[in-house]
């Protein structure tokens, strides 16, 4: 009797010891390995949509924590537009050599080559890559299809379920969603069809920062102030680059700015920063009123249910 009762006094003692509960970043990041984890397990050929942008790398991060110390089991998959930041290119290729996994590419411009698409009038190539995406699931024979969407970002995409269906056209159906209750996730799917999986689609933008803050996550230089030439349309910076040129009226001027999201150079803006490094961001992004898509994306702007329009469709 006597050393059941040492015993019992002893886990006392060494449950006031554990903490209260976890944080909110250690509950996300727990729930993003989980919803990874599950996935892996129910699903043949999974795949990480990864542009190098800073959700699509937590999504990597989380994936790395999922599996460590073994190596991420999946490839990753970018849609590139031939637009793109040419130092987010390099951080993407920087960072699949370094874990050792396998990159797919699609390419807008083999599209464009060949005559399956035409140059939009406005020349932004975002919308463009519908089409190349869904090609490249199927040329891989995804069955499940991580992105690195977050419900805070955009009004579509606070409609989609953490794992959501696509039919056989990969086309998204925003009233067909299924019940996610108790975190139970339905992947049931026919041939043909495939799910999204969005391990961060309960994070915010502040989340998102404040984790790359605690885990001190790589990210390419865009994302903190630098000085660049830029000029003004629409209410946001752009900058001057080969795919991004003033129209008449346009000043160039030098300024000290960051990028909030890293897409299609022709469609993004940047805003004027001081925030240099990843806890000066977590605390700029804390005073936003806008999310990053409605500050610096043009592609958003088209009409009030563009990105609802382009996820029908197959969109990310």
């Amino acid at each position: 009797m006597s050393t059941i009762t040492r015993s019992l006094s002893e886990e006392r003692s060494d449950e006031t010891k554990r903490p209260q509960g976890l944080s909110a970043l250690d509950q996300l990041e727990a729930e993003g390995i989980h919803i990874i984890r599950e996935v892996v397990a129910e699903f043949e050929r999974p795949v990480l949509l990864f542009s190098g942008g800073k959700d699509s790398v937590v999504v990597l991060h989380l994936a790395a924590k999922a599996f460590a110390p073994g190596k991420v089991p999946f490839p990753v998959l970018h849609v590139d537009t031939g637009h793109n930041f040419p130092e987010v290119i390099a951080f993407r290729d920087e960072t699949v050599a370094r874990l050792g996994i396998d990159l797919e590419v699609a390419r807008v411009q083999d599209y464009i080559d060949d005559g399956r698409l035409a140059e939009r009038p406005d020349g932004t190539r975002n919308p463009l890559q519908t089409q190349p995406l869904l090609d490249a699931i199927a040329a891989g024979k995804h069955d499940a299809v991580f992105g690195g969407a977050r419900r805070d970002e955009d009004k579509a995409r606070a409609k989609e379920r953490i794992i959501s269906l696509r039919d056989e056209f990969g086309q998204w159906d925003p009233r067909n969603q299924r019940p996610e209750l108790w975190s139970l996730y339905n992947g049931r799917h026919l041939p043909g069809q495939h799910v999204r999986a969005f391990p961060i689609s309960n994070w915010t933008e502040a989340d998102i920062w404040n984790y790359i803050d605690r885990e001190n996550i790589a990210l390419p230089p865009l994302y903190y102030a630098h000085q660049r030439e830029v000029f003004r349309r629409d209410g946001m910076w752009w900058a001057v680059g080969e795919f991004s040129q003033p129209r008449a009226g346009e000043e160039v001027v030098r300024r000290t700015v960051r990028y909030r999201t890293v897409g299609d150079m022709s469609c993004t803006g940047a805003v004027e920063s001081d925030a240099a490094d990843t806890a000066s961001v977590a605390a700029e992004v804390q005073r936003s009123t806008l999310t990053e898509r409605g500050a610096t994306r043009a592609d958003d702007r088209i009409s009030e249910a563009a990105m609802e329009d382009r996820k029908k469709d197959g969109y990310f």
